[in-house]
């Protein structure tokens, strides 16, 4: 019996590499490749992803950064090609997300920079090193969180998102959050805090305070491209992250 049930987890693993591989092709943009159905399980249904389960999460896995889940899936081809505002003449990839499709804690930003940009990845520049320290410091690795922004394209010269760039973005960004069903969002300045609380409030007033997002708790702090201009404010982010820590039962550590 024992023989029998490694051969079948070993077929199923090959089927899964071999979904994971097509889907890979296809986001390359390869179209003209045959394949034989895998032997077990029975081929999904044309026109499905093709998902393969996580042996840590239990959620599937995609090509596409940051769609490691169905809900996700289905908003990034909602998303798809995005030129609903003007930013997306402009970039050269679409920043959608990253990290665990079923986190408990998510951080948004404003949009993409130039590394962010170039790479299809949110905070992975100077501010993404700081906040990747950050969710350390909490007690998590980047990959236990799930990272976003407001607006999935880069504002050209690293200016500040517009308000018709926001309002056509932000749809998206809402059913990224209904997707994942966080505990926390932890909101990183004053584009993300203003846009998800409707309140525009500098951030200086709204940090340290639990506000409530569609029936998830949200706390306002600073970006982390804030703190690298101006370090000394390091001390108020930490105690805001801290408060975040013990909302979701998490040791405190010392001060950073």
């Amino acid at each position: 019996m024992s023989d029998g049930g490694s051969s079948e987890k070993g077929t199923a693993e090959v089927a899964a590499e071999l979904r994971r591989h097509l889907a890979w092709l296809a986001d390359a943009g390869i179209r003209e490749v045959e394949a034989a159905p895998p032997p077990a399980p029975p081929a999904a249904p044309e026109g499905d992803p093709p998902p393969a389960m996580s042996p840590d999460r239990g959620a599937p896995r995609t090509a596409e950064k940051g769609c490691g889940s169905p809900g996700l899936l289905a908003v990034r081809e909602q998303l798809g090609e995005c030129t609903r505002c003007k930013l997306g003449a402009g970039r050269t990839n679409l920043v959608f997300g990253v990290g665990n499709p079923a986190a408990e804690l998510m951080f948004v930003g404003e949009g993409p920079g130039e590394d962010e940009d170039r790479q299809g990845e949110p905070f992975v520049g100077r501010a993404g090193q700081l906040l990747t320290k950050m969710i350390g410091a909490m007690g998590y690795c980047r990959e236990d969180v799930y990272i976003a922004n407001v607006v999935k394209c880069r504002p050209p010269g690293n200016r500040n998102p517009e308000p018709d760039e926001i309002e056509a973005c932000e749809p998206f960004l809402r059913t990224q959050i209904a997707a994942i069903r966080p505990k926390v969002v932890v909101a990183l300045g004053k584009f993300a805090a203003q846009t998800l609380l409707r309140d525009t409030s500098p951030i200086s007033r709204l940090r340290g305070r639990w506000f409530e997002y569609e029936g998830v708790r949200l706390m306002p702090t600073f970006h982390p491209a804030y703190l690298l201009r101006s370090p000394n404010e390091k001390g108020k982010a930490w105690e805001d992250l801290q408060h975040v820590m013990k909302e979701l039962g998490k040791a405190m550590g010392k001060d950073r």
